[in-house]
């Protein structure tokens, strides 16, 4: 029996399909990402937390879900919606259906709308607040609600997906992955440095690689003073990425100030965000931000251009970067910061994911160049 489901946004305007996963009422801010695959990277990418997110791409599900192909324990967006479901799945690697993932992990989801109409309102109007239902039917009670709903300036959402304690790491990268990242140069197991992790939502293709090179890897949770990470003796500090508006993050900012100087640092999406912000710069939300695995990057220092996978809706401000940091990267589509350097301290961040799981791997030397600082 078909349940239907209704997304209504904030600016009144209402769509009515098919719903599919979990049954309920969830609020969020409605975004959409232009990936092709990867959609249970996307659904378990812990920076998608009190977010919708809207799948351009028209055919979503067509190869399962596996126990592999996970960024995190479990997904933490707030909702799903998609134009197609695809009831019938096919991969060798596939254990269940996309539809039964999403019920299983609670999670409510949209199918059968024009999403080409949902994001072009979107692209126009910007994110947009939303609540997605199959109980609460009602067109005005519905936009009321969004209308009404929390948004994302100002929100701490790291506490909601951060760790409790301080853990070991000892996943490494997959077979395929590790020999990309031969192919490419990079150093599978010849690193020796412990790698202090402060896990703001972080995606777990990112302590993987960090493994899979030979380090010692230790995760603690986002909150963690700066005191307290260089007791743990680690050669360096990775920031994770993480969910929502970096501002608020004022302990992280702390945290980051206190180390800047003391030990190698490197930042990735919130992670960049905050160390930028540490060092005095100021950060915006963007109109819709950027979200999917065909982003194109400049690398200011190479030439060359990346093609790379992004999950943000803020930026680092280019007016107010301060004199101690230089900007090494480029985003091609806004000209937007996607990379920055301190001058004196040795520390960089950059906006886009270079763990890019499920692709691209353009990015993947931002590893093998913190690893030669580690061992300095």
């Amino acid at each position: 029996m078909i349940q239907t489901a209704k997304l209504a946004l904030e600016d009144g305007t209402v769509y009515t399909g098919e719903a599919f996963g979990a049954s309920g009422e969830i609020a969020g801010e409605v975004v959409f990402n232009t990936s092709m695959t990867g959609y249970q990277e996307i659904l378990t990418d812990p920076s998608y937390r009190g977010q919708i997110v809207t799948m351009t791409y028209p055919e979503i599900g067509n190869y399962g879900v596996n126990a592999e192909d996970v960024e995190h324990a479990s997904p933490s967006l707030a909702g799903f919606i998609v134009r197609e479901q695809s009831r019938v799945f096919s991969n060798y690697r596939a254990n269940g259906d996309l539809a039964a993932y999403l019920k299983s992990n609670n999670i409510v989801a949209l199918a059968g709308i024009d999403t080409r109409a949902l994001v072009r309102r979107i692209r126009q109007q910007g994110a947009m607040k939303g609540v997605l239902s199959t109980e609460d039917l009602n067109d005005d009670s519905l936009v009321n609600k969004a209308k009404n709903s929390p948004g994302l300036v100002g929100r701490d959402l790291v506490r909601e997906v951060m760790p409790f304690e301080i853990q070991s790491w000892d996943q490494n990268l997959d077979q395929w992955t590790e020999e990309e990242v031969k192919r490419q140069g990079g150093a599978i197991g010849t690193g020796k440095a412990h790698l202090v992790c402060m896990d703001f939502g972080m995606k777990w293709n990112i302590p993987r690689h960090f493994a899979s090179r030979g380090n010692q890897v230790t995760v603690v949770p986002g909150d963690t003073p700066a005191e307290k990470i260089l007791e743990l003796g680690g050669d360096g500090v990775f920031l994770s990425n993480g969910p929502g508006d970096p501002e608020p993050l004022d302990y992280a900012q702390k945290t980051i100030k206190e180390l800047i100087g003391k030990t190698p640092i490197f930042g990735i999406c919130l992670g960049h965000q905050l160390l930028s912000l540490a060092c005095g710069a100021k950060t915006f939300k963007l109109k819709f931000g950027h979200r999917g695995a065909n982003q194109p990057v400049l690398d200011l220092e190479t030439g060359k251009v990346e093609i790379t996978t992004q999950n943000h809706g803020f930026a680092v401000e280019e007016d107010s970067l301060p004199d101690c940091l230089e900007i090494t990267h480029r985003n091609l589509n806004d000209d937007t910061i996607a990379g920055v350097r301190h001058k004196e301290a040795t520390a960089f961040g950059v906006q886009h994911h270079p763990e890019a799981s499920s692709g691209p791997h353009d990015s993947h030397y931002l590893f093998d160049r913190f690893q030669k600082q580690l061992a300095k």
